[in-house]
């Protein structure tokens, strides 16, 4: 899927099944450490296909799905499947309300302060933004789940989070941080379907301008398009933005096409050698994810591997901290 993204045109709506309310009695026994990680990853990142989920948090499919099964006849998730014009879609998990009560119990608040209702959990269901927020979370597990590289990704914040702290001047589609043998990179993700206009995607830079000259900290861009041609023709509308900035350099911003993933490896990962800083010219420089701070030297280095923290939200304050991207381990079957 990371190589070959379901576009929105090949989805259509369909009718989320609902679910009576929940009696929450016998909820503290039965959910375990991974299960709770589940509910947060779903309240963070809003919808997780069943192969997201198994990839992420289980041995196998089979696993997962029975896991998945008996989390939903808790009534702590809520699934839908949408319809495709070619082939079947996996199934889609959202919080349901007994899990965001869950949550909320956890952290000591009230369900109202955890911006959780139900219409709008499903609402994605129906939203013209699922293919996208649906790629974006791929693109996360792929490289969450990468195999044999040696690299981890140690933070993963949602759109959502991500405006709520920087919205007023710039809004990603999500904020990571991935660490390899000792070298480290945030970066903010700018996750492309085709389907806006590159003027768009290009007009972004300034707000990243601003956000890099207020707080005093340079986070990299990292574009990713559909195919070559794609980034081929995002590059020259970027770089005509980005070269007009007022310190270019404070906006690193590197390309990649999921088309360039190779298709022999059994596990394709956004860490893989695919990037190609917006600065350099020739192709056979690209460079695996792990390698872009050496090409960028001045970029501010991330604070150190226990505090997972953006350096970028200083005094922020989150009423329900962001999950780590691996969940605790289980032992046993389910």
């Amino acid at each position: 899927m990371i190589t070959r993204p379901t576009r929105q045109a090949d989805l259509r709506a369909s009718r989320p099944r609902r679910v009576p309310a929940a009696d929450h009695t016998g909820l503290a026994v039965r959910l375990t450490g991974r299960d709770r990680w589940i509910l947060r990853m779903l309240h963070e990142h809003r919808v997780l296909t069943t192969t997201q989920l198994a990839d992420l948090a289980f041995p196998t499919l089979k696993i997962g799905r029975r896991r998945l099964a008996l989390l939903h006849s808790y009534r702590v998730v809520d699934r839908f499947q949408p319809l495709r014009t070619r082939g079947s879609a996996p199934g889609h998990w959202v919080l349901a309300p007994a899990g965001a009560a869950v949550l909320a119990a956890e952290a000591g608040i009230e369900l109202r302060e955890l911006r959780y209702r139900r219409e709008q959990a499903l609402a994605i269901a129906h939203s013209l933004q699922l293919a996208h927020t649906v790629g974006v979370n791929e693109w996360f597990t792929a490289l969450a789940t990468a195999k044999g590289g040696g690299g981890q990704l140690q933070a993963w914040w949602s759109e959502a989070r991500c405006r709520r702290l920087w919205g007023d001047l710039v809004r990603p589609d999500a904020y990571g941080r991935h660490t390899h043998t000792g070298t480290a990179l945030d970066f903010f993700l700018e996750y492309d379907l085709g389907t806006i206009t590159l003027s768009t995607v290009a007009n972004k830079l300034t707000g990243y301008a601003e956000l890099a000259r207020s707080t005093g900290i340079v986070t990299p861009v990292l574009l990713w398009v559909p195919t070559a041609a794609r980034e081929s023709n995002a590059r020259r509308a970027v770089a005509e933005t980005w070269s007009a900035l007022p310190d270019p350099a404070a906006v690193p911003v590197a390309t990649a096409a999921a088309e360039l993933l190779d298709p022999g490896l059994a596990h394709p990962s956004p860490a893989d050698r695919v990037w190609l800083p917006l600065d350099s010219t020739d192709i056979a420089e690209r460079v695996a994810l792990h390698q872009l701070p050496d090409m960028w030297p001045h970029v501010t280095p991330p604070p150190p591997s226990s505090d997972q923290t953006s350096p970028s939200m200083s005094g922020a304050a989150t009423i329900l901290a962001p999950p780590t991207p691996t969940p605790p381990r289980e032992h046993g079957g389910l």
